[in-house]
């Protein structure tokens, strides 16, 4: 037809000799030459995505090892008797002119100025060491008017499991630190208070009068005069004694120019369970007893309170006793803080979901960009186009 035959051309010859119709079949697109060909902006690309890949990786894996925190109120569990009450506080008046005494709710009296080391110091020395720690940065006092924000970001920190576990572990001591070293030419003008003491657990009141006011003793009646109850709190806590852990009324400074004069602190105690690892924590729901002796290490059983002051001048009357009170009550619950971590494989898990997630996620947006740029080059290149010949000669 049309000359095929005539020509001496075979039709044959173009055929399948091997009778098969199709030599080969490709049913998957292919890409674009331009997303295989290497390119410099293709290799600048590789390398930020690797890199979002290795910051995303490490950021789970610290998330991991930190482990996350857990927060839960429970009923306290077994029956406890006693408290521990820890106290390192100076008064403005000399030891002899005190009275230090505990009154709780059941009716037991406890007589803690036999209980309690006492010390004759210089109120001048003190003030001395308070302004040396706060010029070196060590420490941040606090009045009853004023709160310092370094004060709270450290009891902030002292909230969680991982920097309260850290600081027992690596403070082990639990002493009380030495006062300023009283010098010949000191005068000794007021008290040091300190040691711990066992209480009953229930609602009391920690009080520290002058002598002769507050109880009927056969003792000489201290005159008013003498009465400075300016006092300086180093440490008050309850529990097991950690000095490195920061309490709401620690490093506190309260003067006054009255000689009558009240000071009022009301405390609300929470007893607070920390813990390393789930297993710490449900062991202590079941046995408390038996969790303490297991998780030791894992474990640290002490009390948070939060403080309140009602403190000012009173008339000169026998019904109103100046001095210094702290009123505390115990909450019925048990605040327990647990850090936890997951296991390993489901570490594995997040970090391969999110290298995927990166992977997937870069290569769109490599690909659209590259569409963008191919339009955008497009209609650069039509703007820029010199047109159609017109064949119409061109006039001077």
């Amino acid at each position: 037809m049309d000359g095929f035959e005539s020509k001496g051309l075979n039709e044959d010859a173009f055929g399948d000799k091997s009778g098969l119709g199709v030599k080969a079949f490709d049913a998957f697109p292919k890409t674009k030459s331009s997303y295989t060909t290497p390119t410099r902006r293709g290799g600048q690309w590789t390398v930020l995505i690797l890199l979002a890949c290795t910051v995303l990786s490490l950021s789970e894996l610290k998330t991991w090892y930190r482990g996350t925190e857990n927060r839960q109120f429970s009923v306290e569990k077994g029956v406890s008797r006693e408290l521990q009450l820890n106290l390192d506080i100076v008064v403005n008046m000399p030891c002899d002119a005190l009275r230090v005494n505990i009154q709780d709710a059941s009716g037991d009296r406890i007589l803690a100025g036999d209980l309690l080391r006492r010390e004759d110091t210089s109120w001048l020395l003190w003030m001395q060491k308070r302004n040396y720690e706060v010029s070196n940065g060590i420490h941040e006092y606090q009045t009853l008017n004023h709160e310092a924000n370094d004060r709270l970001s450290d009891q902030e920190a002292d909230a969680h499991a991982h920097h309260v576990l850290g600081e027992t572990r690596h403070n082990p001591r639990r002493k009380f630190p030495k006062g300023p070293k009283l010098r010949r030419s000191d005068s000794v003008d007021s008290c040091r208070i300190y040691g711990s003491l066992e209480g009953n657990k229930v609602q009391g009141d920690f009080h520290i009068t002058a002598l002769g006011h507050g109880y009927r003793e056969n003792v000489p009646h201290l005159d008013h005069s003498a009465f400075n109850f300016s006092h300086m709190i180093t440490e008050l806590s309850f529990g097991p004694h950690y000095p490195s852990l920061h309490n709401p009324l620690d490093k506190t400074i309260a003067e006054s120019d009255s000689h009558y004069y009240k000071f009022q602190y009301f405390l609300s105690i929470v007893p607070t369970l920390y813990a390393r690892g789930r297993g710490a924590l449900d062991a202590y729901t079941r046995a408390p007893l038996a969790a303490a002796a297991r998780y030791g290490r894992n474990t640290i059983f002490t009390n948070q309170y939060a403080a309140t002051s009602q403190s000012g001048a009173i008339p000169e009357t026998p019904f109103v006793i100046p001095g210094i009170f702290f009123k505390y009550n115990i909450e019925p619950i048990l605040l327990l803080v647990s850090e936890e971590r997951t296991g390993f494989l489901a570490l594995l898990i997040r970090i391969i979901n999110t290298i995927s997630g990166v992977l997937v996620t870069g290569g769109w947006i490599y690909q659209m960009s590259s569409w963008a740029g191919e339009v955008w080059g497009k209609r650069k290149r039509r703007t820029h186009s010199e047109g159609v010949l017109t064949g119409k000669p061109f006039s001077d």
